[in-house]
């Protein structure tokens, strides 16, 4: 039988994670897959241990970023679907299998993000889709709530690439993962350009994966994280809004900035937060800008409806975490 996917996995000195995440692949129910390890330069023992296993693998030189390894991975596949799975995750068995069924759903749909849940913490929820906002906030969906809830499929604005499925022709129409970004909000990115051609993402709660989270960076708030994130926030808008969107969302993106430096200073990391916008602001135009088109006049329209839904569920995600709502949505 004719493989429908491969499933393509970042490495960067994540051999510490290797043996649980490859013991669950091979306990997949639907083992019709390809699989690739894209190494990113690892100086951990990671390189000789896939060697030594006779994983098929892709060995950089030095360390790309998410975005540089996973593009390998996506221009090695031949496979119509290409699963990017981090290496700190552990997929139950029918993980590949309901986010293929999911992908063959409908032709127009780009992406399906998984049911992320906490490792460590199997009552709570890691992820259930990323969400954008028109303060230009990216969010989890879910994140911190009760793992027995979200199980409803539905749109989201972008799967989380750590543990999802994408259509790998979409990116031969709208580009792969932008390089420029090395990590975060580039699978935002990618999702956003995506609905700008019209095209679909989805929440799959059948396929679970348990995820530590921080694998590789190694904490959720460290001043290469905070630095990037900022950088890579002024990207995400300037690439794909046109002028006439960024007019309109000018004065709440400014407000969601202020308001996140206020934080960033609360928990010391104000200036890393700043030297993240500046470079932002300094290099943006060495990003891949889309290109307006008014065939996709309309598509922009709704992308502006979802970013102002994005806001109220962000308002109503918060005031979960802080009440202790446990209630799938």
């Amino acid at each position: 039988m004719e493989k429908k996917v491969t499933v393509v996995i970042p490495n960067y000195n994540g051999l510490k994670f290797m043996e649980p995440c490859f013991k669950a692949l091979e306990a997949q129910s639907d083992k019709n897959f390809e699989l690739l390890v894209v190494d990113n330069g690892s100086t951990d023992g990671s390189v000789e241990w896939l060697k030594e296993k006779n994983i098929p693998s892709v060995f950089l030189g030095e360390n790309t970023g998410f975005s540089g390894a996973v593009n390998v991975g996506i221009r090695q596949a031949k496979t119509p679907y290409v699963i990017l799975l981090n290496n700190d995750t552990e997929p139950e068995p029918d993980y590949v299998k309901e986010l293929v069924r999911a992908m063959d759903r409908s032709p127009k749909i780009f992406s399906a993000s998984s049911k992320m849940i906490q490792r460590y913490h199997k009552e709570l929820m890691d992820d259930a889709g990323d969400m954008y906002s028109i303060l230009g906030w990216a969010y989890q969906r879910g994140v911190g709530q009760s793992s027995k809830g979200y199980g409803k499929a539905r749109r989201v604005f972008a799967a989380c690439a750590g543990a999802a499925i994408y259509r790998r022709e979409v990116f031969e129409e709208i580009g792969g993962f932008d390089e420029a970004h090395f990590a975060y909000l580039e699978d935002i990115d990618v999702g956003y350009r995506a609905k700008i051609y019209g095209y679909e993402n989805l929440y799959c709660p059948a396929a679970v994966v348990y995820h530590v989270g921080s694998g590789t960076s190694g904490s959720k708030y460290n001043s290469f994280k905070v630095r990037l994130a900022a950088r890579n926030n002024i990207y995400l808008n300037y690439k794909n809004m046109p002028v006439f969107q960024l007019l309109v969302n000018f004065l709440p993106i400014l407000a969601g900035i202020f308001v996140k430096y206020l934080f960033f200073r609360k928990i010391g990391f104000a200036s890393d937060y700043a030297e993240g916008l500046k470079e932002g602001l300094r290099t943006a135009k060495k990003t891949r800008k889309v290109r307006f088109r008014m065939a996709h006049l309309g598509n922009y329209f709704r992308i502006e409806g979802e970013l102002i839904l994005g806001t109220f569920l962000y308002i109503w995600e918060f005031l979960r975490r802080k009440l202790k709502i446990f209630r799938s949505y």
